[in-house]
């Protein structure tokens, strides 16, 4: 889960990494209120889950209040890389001195820790890596040791930040590990006209697997933006990634649905770039009910053109498949009104077959091969 830049501020705060939280507001009305408290002269900074908003207009200074007023109103409503601004943070105007980046993140390749940190803060850390290279520094952390003194100082002195900055990399470490974070990300830290360093903005992605841990993170949700899809098929605890393409994809288990996407892509290319609309993964127990759901689910995307349910009985077997999406479409009734490409292999394949074709459903066509399946769905969804 990513968070909102005043949200992970927020995290910060909970573990003495210096920041100032400000106001959040909803409505442009509010600015100059919030503004009057920080004292006047402030940043308006919209907040959304992505970067580039300064160049997209998205933070600006206001002089005074009034003025705090007017940015604000001018920023709610954004479109900012698809992301609709729908709240803005008023932190007050820092008297900046330097600029730096700071980060933690897994570093999956190497199967351990990575801290980045340049004194190249303000910019987006790929235009770094692009002009300057040299200017960041990159460490290595051993999962068993984690971020200690002798460690924190040799992250300071490779990036070469200034001498006070062990401090915030202890305490952003502190974060990254108490949080179950997998990234943590501070562009920029800044170091202030006392001298003093200050997290200006804040950047964090939490590990969804370790929530149970973490029944405070549910507060960080943010349901207003969430695809209304991908938050029906939570509510109904399915595995459901909204994508941008026309043919709905169910499968049972996460490797075969990664699969079923990249064959339906490759096939899609033969009929005008057809692309899949979805990740979803029903798990082993493709009961009627998680059928019906899956497909309820995919139905209700109006991009949707046809299904492609691919399946590989193993604790479940294709039978017990194919009685679960005969049912689903019964359940659906006529919610159901697309065209259905099912592949089944597996444990019990040749009952599943028989009893699709002795429920002869006219939306179903069943293919035998993966990769005639995924074309066959490529191919419904560019006629319809």
């Amino acid at each position: 889960m990513d968070l909102l830049e005043y949200q992970a501020k927020e995290l910060f705060a909970r573990h003495g990494v210096p920041v100032t939280l400000g106001r959040v507001i909803e409505n442009a009305a509010d600015a100059a209120a919030a503004a009057e408290a920080l004292g006047g002269r402030v940043v308006v900074k919209a907040q959304v889950k992505t970067g580039g908003r300064g160049k997209a207009g998205g933070v600006k200074l206001a002089a005074d209040p009034a003025e705090a007023t007017e940015r604000a109103r001018d920023i709610l409503g954004m479109d900012i890389k698809g992301h609709t601004v729908r709240r803005v943070l008023l932190a007050p105007a820092a008297a900046i001195a330097e600029e730096y980046y700071l980060s933690f993140l897994v570093d999956r390749a190497n199967r351990d820790y990575l801290c980045i940190a340049s004194t190249e803060g303000g910019v987006e850390i790929e235009e770094v890596a692009h002009s300057n290279p040299d200017a960041i520094a990159k460490v290595s952390i051993d999962p068993a040791v984690g971020v200690d003194d002798a460690k924190a100082a040799e992250i300071v002195a490779a990036a070469g930040l200034p001498a006070g900055a062990v401090d915030v990399v202890r305490r952003l470490w502190a974060v990254f590990v108490a949080e179950d974070a997998s990234l943590v990300e501070v562009n920029p830290l800044v170091k202030l006209a006392d001298g003093s360093l200050e997290a200006l903005d804040g950047k964090v992605t939490l590990d969804e697997n370790a929530a149970y841990r973490h029944p405070d993170h549910a507060a960080f949700e943010d349901k207003a933006a969430a695809d209304p899809l991908e938050a029906a098929a939570q509510a109904k605890g399915l595995n459901y990634v909204k994508l941008d393409g026309s043919v709905g994809i169910i499968g049972n288990g996460a490797g075969l649905v990664m699969s079923t996407l990249d064959v339906v892509a490759y096939a899609g290319e033969a009929h005008g770039g057809v692309k899949p609309a979805n990740f979803l993964d029903i798990g082993g127990g493709a009961s009627a009910e998680v059928m019906a759901n899956g497909l309820g689910i995919i139905l209700g995307d109006t991009q949707v053109k046809s299904v492609f349910v691919n399946v590989f009985g193993g604790i479940t077997a294709c039978d017990a498949v194919s009685n679960g999406i005969v049912q689903a479409l019964e359940q659906l009734g006529k919610q159901a009104n697309k065209p259905l490409v099912v592949r089944l292999d597996g444990n019990n394949v040749d009952e599943g077959r028989k009893i699709l074709s002795r429920a002869n459903h006219p939306l179903v066509t069943v293919v035998d091969t993966m990769d005639g399946a995924a074309d066959r769905a490529a191919e419904l969804a560019a006629q319809a």
